[in-house]
């Protein structure tokens, strides 16, 4: 009978252990708590979602993957991200209709490093749901031509090519707050071709956005965080084209404490995710 009652107690002071740590909590853009059920309620009554992770970190993956399939119960959705890039889009369409396997996926596409644990997933669901999936990104090559030249770069670009990114001139604002914080955050190493780069990236993912959406369905991107942040980035692009569209964004960030959100992160997104710090990563 000892025994029995001491093996109750270990378990009950383990269960209590665990319940204090918290791996993630959602706040509003106010900072304050939301539960996941009104997040994903609230969400569901927008045209487009932009859902900005920390790339490496797992409850955002994870999140989004439960997110998506939440909607689908309640939406017909389109998915697209910043994680593929526009030039690989028939073999993404060609993976998701059957033509070729994974192996060919990986074969004919630049897919990233964590594909397969990080956004393997959400293509599998899309495939599984006949759910159309974007590839809304700019080749690299054409960013890190920008990025050593400007903008001026994309004039020398191929017919074809030029389909793989927003419309020639791309539209630039180097006095948004973020853009300017590249600048302080990279340094000696920051330069304005460097922000145009960004920026590339932004007015491609909006442009291939509103591309592809339907009326009626929700878009819902998955990008890196900054892309989307203080409600700029993609989300500046996509309102200066359409603005009669219900928009809202969901940001990650990491806290030692997540029982309270930290000032520097309110009013990052519609929806923040403050993620322990000690999570693992998946790379």
């Amino acid at each position: 009978m000892n025994k029995i009652i001491l093996t109750l107690a270990i378990i009950l002071i383990t269960s209590i252990s665990f319940s204090q740590t918290k791996p993630y909590v959602i706040y509003n853009s106010k900072g304050k708590k939301i539960s996941y059920k009104k997040m994903l309620r609230k969400i569901a009554k927008n045209d487009i979602v932009l859902f900005g992770e920390l790339h490496n970190n797992p409850i955002a993956h994870w999140l989004q993957y439960e997110v998506t399939l939440g909607l689908t119960k309640s939406r017909q959705l389109i998915l697209g991200a910043e994680m593929f890039e526009a030039d690989n889009q028939n073999s993404l369409n060609n993976y998701l209709n059957g033509s070729i396997t994974k192996k060919g996926l990986d074969t004919l596409a630049r897919l990233w490093p964590n594909y397969k644990t990080d956004y393997a997933p959400l293509v599998n669901l899309a495939k599984n749901k006949k759910l159309a999936f974007v590839a809304t990104n700019i080749p690299r090559r054409f960013a890190n031509k920008v990025y050593k030249k400007g903008f001026k770069a994309l004039d020398l670009l191929s017919t074809e090519e030029k389909t793989w990114l927003a419309p020639l001139p791309i539209h630039y604002n180097p006095n948004l707050p973020t853009y300017k914080e590249i600048l302080v955050m990279m340094g000696d190493h920051g330069t304005p071709e460097l922000v145009m780069s960004q920026a590339s990236k932004d007015a491609t993912m909006a442009y291939f956005i509103l591309k592809n959406y339907k009326k009626g369905n929700l878009f819902m991107h998955y990008n890196g965080a900054y892309h989307s942040d203080k409600y700029e980035g993609i989300l500046y692009y996509l309102k200066r084209s359409n603005n009669s569209l219900k928009y809202a964004t969901i940001s990650t960030v990491q806290q030692e404490n997540v029982n309270k959100l930290e000032k520097k992160n309110r009013g990052k997104a519609d929806f923040i995710i403050s993620v322990d710090k000690n999570m693992t990563k998946t790379y």
